[in-house]
């Protein structure tokens, strides 16, 4: 379905765009275009790909006459773009709904303006049941979405969808790339709560969603992938084996906005989603402004399901950790060099 067709990645310079920048490099896709404000990564990106299919445009969703530029001729988009970082989020709120949520619709819009075949947006487990800035703003992006998808379905052929996930082991940001270089620095790993449990997935396995989402989504659809959580605890400690550590684990309490265990379906939606084998597809609902409906025509399984959350999903101890942490390069080629240099010792 990608064969020279254009795909526009925004936030393309982040974890998550490069990931999907990497699986399509190397296929027969004409063309990938990079859109982000940061020009520095830009310049550092093309110096390291020099590929004449990767183009580069600078832009800020904010700005819908940029996002328009860069939208044209293209095919598919991979919407990325975002404020991710939870602290960040909840002392500048306003700053989080203006990219995650006007961004968003700019995105939106100028897709259905410029007749593109099919945008995915990415969220986050944390805009379920959500407590902070940055999940809120996440929950309404989702809502912008299929309320784009709701009202354009017969107007255009665009298919609009999103893709949930829980947290991207490694990515820009996140909590395995602080413990590593504390690791390195000799220093305590810093915990908010060893009972905390997060899903884990690889980078890899967020663009395998992606690419599903591409070929299986309907208007309005969220795709998620089952995951396997850890505690944080067991992710210090896998860490701390891993790299032959001396490391010492400190608790210093949760942080602002965080939760004791995060959520990617609710019971809402489990009740209508259909399970995909290794994902759920969990439909819109595409009902009107008819209220009386939601009154009369209740959903009796709601009351009886399950959320689908990192408490209750497949619980990975510490050498399952570690197992699934030797899958990031970062770590095999850290592991890997230890190695080699005691073998030449």
């Amino acid at each position: 379905m990608f064969k020279n067709k254009i795909l526009l990645i925004t936030g393309g310079t982040g974890s998550f765009g490069n990931a999907v920048l990497n699986r399509f490099l190397d296929t027969d896709i004409k063309e990938i275009r990079i859109f982000s404000r940061d020009e520095k990564k830009q310049d550092d990106m093309r110096h390291r790909l020099n590929n004449p299919k990767v183009k580069f445009y600078i832009g800020n969703v904010r700005d819908k006459r940029s996002v328009d530029y860069a939208m044209r001729g293209v095919d598919y988009i991979f919407h990325a773009a975002a404020l991710k970082q939870v602290p960040s989020c909840e002392f500048f709120p306003i700053e989080a709904v203006n990219t995650n949520v006007l961004g968003t619709q700019n995105v939106l819009d100028s897709a259905f303006e410029h007749g593109v075949k099919r945008m995915i947006v990415l969220s986050t487990d944390k805009a379920v049941y959500p407590i902070n800035a940055m999940g809120i703003s996440k929950a309404m992006m989702e809502k912008v979405m299929q309320a784009q998808a709701r009202s354009m379905s017969e107007k255009t052929d665009t298919v609009y969808c999103g893709t949930r996930y829980g947290n991207v082991m490694a990515s820009r940001g996140s909590v395995i790339p602080l413990f590593v270089d504390q690791i390195k620095a000799g220093k305590d790993l810093t915990i908010t709560d060893p009972n905390m449990t997060r899903f884990m997935m690889t980078l890899e396995d967020a663009v395998d969603l992606v690419i599903f989402a591409f070929q299986h989504g309907e208007n309005g659809d969220m795709f998620i992938q089952k995951s396997p959580a850890s505690t944080i605890a067991h992710l210090a400690q896998a860490l701390i084996e891993l790299y032959k550590s001396n490391s010492k684990v400190r608790v210093i309490g949760t942080r602002h906005g965080e939760k004791l265990y995060e959520t990617l379906v609710n019971r809402e939606e489990m009740a209508k989603a259909f399970d995909m084998g290794d994902y759920y597809r969990v439909p819109a609902d595409n009902r009107g402004l008819n209220y009386e409906s939601y009154f009369s025509e209740g959903e009796k399984k709601v009351s009886v399901i399950e959320d689908y959350h990192s408490h209750n999903t497949r619980r990975l101890d510490v050498e399952g950790t570690k197992e699934l942490l030797l899958k990031l390069p970062m770590i095999r080629r850290d592991i890997l060099g230890e190695v080699i240099k005691q073998s030449q010792d």
